[in-house]
This record gives structure tokens, C-alpha cells and sequence, in this order.
């Protein structure tokens, strides 16, 4: 696996385990970029001579895959974005309005990224609504529990991720989803961390609507996708003007295109859209139930190892999906990280955009080590051993 992407030709020696973070990228997916700019760049949705239809039909072809990776009912209900925090910000920015009146109640949990948590207290304060946040598990995982005793008659939306980012635990979420639907509500998905790591259906788990992240899973940083149901693309706003995204233009008024048009202004990440389709056919073409089982394994392995050493704390639990988030008392997560970068270990500290979360834990930040389809038993140890090394050198311990 690990010879099909060049960055470790590159750093052999390098352990890399920041993959929640960005993945690294497979030469099919570098492959797809360099014909683009060296076979096929043309810009799509205008030009009339036939290099520039093709490049159309491969990008609306992207679009299709991409569909078809998370199960979308149709091609049309995927918007092509920035990424997971461009697609969230969309929703709340053009069906927020729309769906939140003033009393209504936002719900999140206190384990969600920013980019999940932020757009929803801004639109809470902007309509008049009420912010609700539910409590995380001991642990630091999202508490379908904690939620569900939140949903009312009053949720009209509810925000959460299907794998958290600090502690990779797994979210239930068409059962919390029914229960929302049952009052009315909405349920928007961030699915960063879920997609790299699981077989992503939007229609089975219920989502309305649903975001992630092309560089999440192996694809390149720059693209992303929103997902939406149909039915609520067609009455939502589009949040930016100019090229493509228009129907008609007037003196006095302006019409706009179909969806997902009307919500991509501008020339879109043609290249981008080009590699995300490859990287979504990279992990299409895994075992999906080998990989799981390859990185349960991983999971299992460093939270015991790391266990066994005094003063480390782990969050999450040992079903986390590809993370493990972690603690030295006495180390700052920072001065750790960066005793682990002078061993050629690649981890991230610091508090993963999640400082409501941290709060709650009663720390500043974490070490978060996140693993993805090149990561090898001998990432694990060469981590385990350099813990226990830096327990010696910071407090004068064996």
C-alpha cells in the first residue's frame, strides 16, 4: 500500500500519523491532476469546441462519482465546494434562514470541530434562536444520549459530525436523525472523518444534508462535496454571484441556474474535482471490511501500549475510527509533539478546532495520532516507544 504514494519514496524514515488532518496521496490521484493541466485544461460550462465539452462531461462524470460514493440519490443533489468548512458554512448560511425562526433551538454537541459548531451559534444569534449544546462522554466522544434527551419540538436543526475528530468515536446518526425528522427537523452531517474509514450512505443514515473533505480521503486539499436532498437545494439561496451560477442577467433583476449550479460561482476546481474523483475510486476499490479491520487493529495496539505507560491518559475508546487522542501528565502536548518530530514522528497537538470540547475535558490541547491506509504496526511502536522515551526526558523518569 505504501508504494502507491510517492511522499514516503520521499521520507522513508518518517512516521506519518496526522492523517485526520490531511491524508497523504496515492499516484492515481497525482496521476488525474497532471493529465488535466497537461492533456485536458479547459474550463467547463462554456466553451464551444470540444476539448472544452469533454473536460464538461469529465467533471460533470466527477460529480457522478462522487454521488454515487455516498449514495446520493442524484448527481444533482452534489455541490462541489472548498471543502467540509466551505459546506457547512453554505448550509447555514442559505437553509438556515429558512428552516430557523426566532425560539427555534440549534442542536450540536460540545465534541464538534468548529466548522460544525461555529456556523450554528452564529445563525442561533443572527435569528433569534436558542444554542444548544449537549454534554460530551467522560471520554471526550460525542453522547448520542446526551443529544437525543436534547431533541424537542423546537429542534429545528441538528449538526453533527459522524466521527468526531478528537476521539474518532462513531456517531449513530439515523437514529438520532428519525427522532429529528419526527419533530420536524433537520439533520446536517459532517462526514470529515468519516468517509476516509467507513462506507459513507446518505440516504440510509438520513442526512439532509451531508459535507466532506477531498484531502480527507486522499484527494487533494481545495475540493470538497455537499450533499443536500433535492427538494432542499431547489429552495435554498445561492450565497455567492457571478459566472456560472447565472440564468439570466438584467438591468433590473437576475435568474439563476439549476442546482448544483447556482451554488458554484466562478471557475470551479476543475483539477481538483478531476483528482477527487480518483480518490474516491482509490477507496472504492478497497475491502472496506480489511481496512476496518487493519485499523481497528492499530487502534487497539497503541491505546494499550500507550496505557502501559504512568501518567498517559487516552481518550476515546478502543472502537475510535483511526484516531487516538492522548495525554502525558506533566508534558505539554505541544513540547511532546515536538519531541516526537525530532524521532521523525508526525503527530498533531494543540486543541484539533474543538476548544469547547477541551474545556469540558479540563485540558488545553491533546496529542492526536490518526492513521490512515499506509499505516503499519511499526508507525505504532516507533510512537509507543518515543512516549515512553519523552516521559524520561521531560521528568526525569524511566
Amino acid at each position: 500500500m505504501r508504494e502507491q504514494f510517492p511522499f514516503f519514496t520521499q521520507h522513508p524514515n518518517l512516521v506519518y500519523l496526522d492523517t485526520a488532518a490531511t491524508s497523504q496521496k496515492p499516484q492515481a490521484v497525482l496521476d488525474a491532476l497532471t493529465a488535466y493541466y497537461t492533456q485536458d485544461n479547459a474550463n467547463v460550462h462554456r466553451g464551444l469546441y470540444r476539448l472544452a465539452y469533454s473536460t464538461t462531461e469529465r467533471y460533470e462524470a466527477a460529480r457522478e462519482a462522487v454521488a454515487a460514493f455516498v449514495n446520493a440519490e442524484h448527481a444533482e443533489e452534489i455541490v462541489f465546494t472548498r471543502g467540509t468548512t466551505e459546506s457547512l458554512n453554505l448550509v447555514a448560511q442559505s437553509f438556515g434562514p429558512l428552516a430557523v425562526q426566532p425560539g427555534d433551538e440549534i442542536l450540536v454537541s460540545a465534541a464538534e470541530h468548529h466548522s460544525n459548531f461555529i456556523p450554528w451559534q452564529q445563525l442561533a444569534a443572527a435569528r433569534g434562536a436558542r444554542f444548544v449544546v449537549a454534554p460530551p462522554t467522560p471520554l471526550g466522544d460525542t453522547d448520542p444520549a446526551a443529544l437525543a434527551a436534547l431533541i424537542t419540538p423546537r429542534t429545528k436543526l441538528l449538526a453533527v459530525a459522524q466521527v468526531t475528530n478528537v476521539s474518532g468515536g462513531l456517531v449513530p446518526v439515523r437514529r438520532l436523525a428519525d427522532q429529528v425528522h419526527a419533530q420536524g427537523g433537520f439533520v446536517v452531517v459532517d462526514g470529515a472523518q468519516s468517509t476516509p474509514h467507513m462506507p459513507v450512505d446518505v440516504q440510509a443514515m438520513g442526512a439532509d444534508f451531508f459535507a466532506f473533505s477531498g484531502h480527507k480521503v486522499y484527494g487533494p486539499t481545495g475540493i470538497g462535496a455537499l450533499y443536500g436532498r433535492a427538494e432542499l437545494l431547489d429552495q435554498m439561496p445561492p450565497v455567492q454571484f457571478g459566472g456560472e451560477m447565472i440564468d439570466e442577467v438584467t438591468d433590473a433583476k437576475s435568474t439563476w441556474a439549476p442546482v448544483p449550479l447556482k451554488f458554484e460561482a466562478g471557475t470551479p476546481n476543475i483539477a481538483g474535482a478531476f483528482g477527487l474523483a480518483a480518490a474516491v475510486a482509490f477507496l472504492q476499490a478497497q475491502d472496506w471490511s480489511t481496512v476496518r479491520a487493519r485499523e481497528d487493529r492499530l487502534v487497539r495496539r497503541l491505546r494499550a501500549a500507550l496505557a502501559a505507560i504512568d501518567g498517559v491518559t487516552v481518550y476515546g475508546t478502543a472502537q475510535s475510527l483511526g484516531i487516538v487522542s492522548f495525554n502525558l501528565t506533566g508534558v505539554h502536548p505541544h513540547d511532546l509533539a515536538t519531541f516526537l518530530d525530532e524521532q521523525d514522528i508526525a503527530v498533531r497537538a494543540g486543541h484539533h478546532c474543538a476548544q469547547p470540547l477541551m474545556a469540558r475535558l479540563g485540558v488545553p490541547a491533546t496529542v492526536r495520532a490518526s492513521f490512515g491506509l499506509y499505516s503499519t504496526e511499526q508507525d505504532v511502536d516507533r510512537l509507543a516507544t518515543a512516549v515512553a522515551e519523552a516521559r524520561g526526558y521531560f521528568l526525569g523518569t524511566d
